[in-house]
């Protein structure tokens, strides 16, 4: 049977290990293991949230109100746009291929840095057109400055702070750079970790309301994903002009979000303090992690998320450390398909990572330092 050929570019997105598969290829038993490898929020959702799905369960029978009124509502009076801003997708990652779709074909170019969300390309590759990565790993703006002006993308992706790595580029830089940016070119600034950005560094901020008036070309992408601790609703949302919206709007399927995914982000929003102390951990812990790579001797970039990335250099090859952790039962994200030599690890709570210290203190002295890798 013949397919689209420009599938035959596409590589299937690698997410995390399941806890499930550990238990079944390494018998390790479920309590024991910590899933580290996704960034989820270790320290679940806030009670609210549960207690609407718990009580709306009976529901699911019906579809959502497919307007999606009071979430996009309630986006809108949080970050100071009007309910006509806002476009509601199956986790932020729909509204990149609403993007993507909404720009893109066979003669188009995408620019995005090289070692970024993998969807972006995914999606990209899906309609033919061409990518152009920066040549760093992180983000680099004279780098995409000067791929800018080469090629003239009709798409350009910001990740901000970067999936998978963790940096993130200030405010001011970032405007700098979009005003050579032409009108007709969109920029899709991913947010999906500024919660975690803004609460560490306020030079990090970009406010959506100010983003998409200096710049009505741009889309913001948030998430109920990470720091509202709702992944397994799959909730995701875009900020931009409205008729950036109108035409995203024509490529969102109905329904496009549950009922009970629908109620769980309305009511997540309602509790900024479970979100603020589940960063404020989250910031603690990584210290810890700063302080262990450090003692250890490997390096680490300095991250602006609810990951870190840790960079073994000559000392250890990733994808070792990676599976001798899964099998004992640590899920960690190895960063072996992305060129480097790391892993990537959600920073979980403090008991779960004073139990990663241990096996990592384990999995280290087990494997021999390997010399000029």
């Amino acid at each position: 049977m013949k397919f689209n050929t420009v599938l035959d570019e596409v590589k299937v997105y690698e997410a995390g290990k399941p806890i499930e598969l550990v238990v079944r290829e390494y018998g390790v038993a479920e309590n024991d293991i910590i899933k580290l490898a996704s960034n989820e929020n270790p320290y679940g959702t806030s009670p609210l949230v549960t207690k609407k799905v718990q009580e709306l369960a009976k529901n699911m029978f019906m579809y959502p109100d497919d307007s999606m009124y009071e979430l996009k509502e309630a986006l809108a009076n949080k970050f100071n746009v009007e309910s006509a801003n806002v476009v509601i997708g199956e986790g932020s990652d729909q509204v990149i291929d609403f993007c993507v779709k909404a720009k893109m074909n066979e003669n188009t170019k995408m620019l995005m840095s090289k070692t970024t969300f993998a969807m972006y390309e995914i999606y990209g590759k899906q309609t033919g057109c061409t990518i152009v990565k920066t040549p760093d790993d992180e983000h680099n703006l004279a780098q995409f400055s000067e791929l800018y002006k080469e090629h003239k993308p009709e798409l350009v992706f910001l990740c901000l702070p970067n999936n998978p790595l963790g940096e993130c580029l200030d405010k001011e830089d970032v405007y700098n750079f979009l005003d050579e940016v032409d009108s007709d070119t969109l920029v899709v600034v991913d947010g999906a970790y500024q919660e975690y950005a803004t609460f560490k560094d306020a030079k990090k901020a970009i406010e959506p309301a100010d983003l998409i008036s200096k710049y009505k070309n741009c889309v913001y992408l948030g998430t109920f994903s990470k720091a509202y601790a709702l992944g397994g609703m799959r909730t995701g949302y875009g900020i931009a002009q409205k008729e950036i919206v109108k035409t995203l709007h024509k490529l969102r399927p109905p329904f496009n979000i549950t009922t009970l995914s629908l109620a769980a982000a309305i009511e997540a929003l309602k509790d900024e303090a479970f979100v603020n102390d589940s960063i404020s951990k989250n910031f603690d812990e990584m210290k810890r992690y700063e302080e262990y790579a450090t003692t250890k001797g490997f390096s680490y970039i300095e991250s602006y998320t609810n990951f870190i990335t840790l960079k073994f250099d000559n000392l250890y090859i990733s994808a070792d450390v990676a599976q001798q952790l899964l099998e004992r039962g640590v899920i960690v994200r190895d960063l072996t398909g992305y060129g480097l030599n790391a892993i990537r690890i959600t920073i979980g709570s403090n008991e779960q990572n004073t139990r990663v210290f241990k096996v990592l203190d384990e999995v280290l002295t087990s494997l021999e330092k390997t010399e000029n890798l």
